[in-house]
């Protein structure tokens, strides 16, 4: 069935095959690293269909050509930036979480030790160290 079928139509179904399988999962996932995963996987896909594109002809087409090696350059460092934002992202998101207070310093009951004002223990104080 699928063996009449030259070389440059399989990469076109491939490449359109792995451009719909990173769509999908770009789509369907949460985590936002799996989300940059699947954006490459994607971009994959469309590199791959240029690839095809250029190989149509005797001669390759090189503007093609250099389109997917300029393609590839701007993945890498589109990559590269997204796992740094993600990083942030993720830490900033830890930070928020360790710094939240167990009590507002507005909510502290009147007539509170001074202790807790100043950073005194008990010792400091003159009281009875117990």
């Amino acid at each position: 069935m699928l063996t009449g079928l030259d070389t440059i139509t399989w990469y076109l179904m491939i490449a359109a095959a792995v451009t719909v399988f990173g769509m999908v999962r770009l789509l369907l996932v949460r985590d936002l690293l799996a989300r940059l995963i699947a954006l490459d996987v994607t971009g994959i896909g469309v590199l791959l269909t240029l690839v095809a594109l250029a190989a149509r002809s005797q001669a390759p087409d090189a503007v093609l050509q250099a389109l997917v090696i300029t393609g590839l350059v701007i993945a890498v460092a589109f990559t590269g930036l997204g796992a740094v934002l993600i990083r942030r992202i993720e830490g900033a998101r830890d930070d928020d979480d360790a710094a939240v207070p167990d009590r507002a310093p507005d909510e502290q009951t009147p007539g509170a030790d001074s202790e807790q004002d100043h950073g005194l223990s008990p010792h400091d104080q003159g009281g009875d160290p117990q």
